[in-house]
């Protein structure tokens, strides 16, 4: 129910979104193509965010339901070594366009309405490995990626492209390494 909570509060902060920035809304990628962006994806890093504060690690399962919805699966790792979840729906904001989707979290029908984020996907590479994911008023970033780790090219290219939009990637936080956890061996 914290989790909740908590995605319910940086929601209800999505909401405001561009309000009063004056920057213009990132581009996004174009289509996506769902049944390839389906599976597990790691987050190498994200910007500042109220209800990831206890994070040190976090992942995201997207499975197809149809050709427009995908279910999520937010993954965190806290600090206590514990995994928090939540589970969700994405759908396009826009019917056919498959690169900015609303997602709401499902674990209260009643709040499921203030339940609700963007995620802009705005650089996606060609191998469907490495993506990097915002939202209209560049508040929210997470660069994502098929492994834990990636190459530093890979790396630089997500960067680049979060750069280019106007994301302040000097703020992100990094993904805790594997060997730095809580009980780690």
């Amino acid at each position: 129910m914290r989790l909740l909570s908590v995605f319910i509060s940086l929601l209800l902060l999505t909401a405001c979104a561009n309000s009063g920035t004056g920057q213009a809304p990132p581009q996004t990628v174009g289509k996506v193509d769902l049944e390839r962006y389906q599976g597990a994806w790691y987050e190498l890093a994200r910007l500042p965010m109220f209800f990831q504060r206890d994070c040190l690690q976090s992942e995201a399962h997207y499975t197809l339901k149809s050709a427009d919805e995908v279910g999520v699966l937010n993954r965190c790792l806290d600090k206590k070594g514990e995994w928090q979840e939540v589970h969700g729906t994405a759908t396009p904001q826009v019917k056919g366009s498959t690169d900015k989707l609303t997602v709401t979290f499902t674990e209260s029908k009643l709040l499921s309405a203030l339940a609700r984020g963007e995620y802009w996907i705005i650089y996606l590479d060609d191998d469907y490995e490495n993506a990097v994911v915002g939202d209209s008023s560049l508040s929210y970033l997470w660069l994502l990626s098929r492994e834990p780790n990636v190459d530093q090219d890979a790396l630089n290219k997500m960067l680049l492209a979060a750069r280019k939009q106007g994301y302040d990637t000097e703020k992100l936080i990094w993904r805790t390494p594997d060997e730095a956890m809580p009980n780690a061996r």
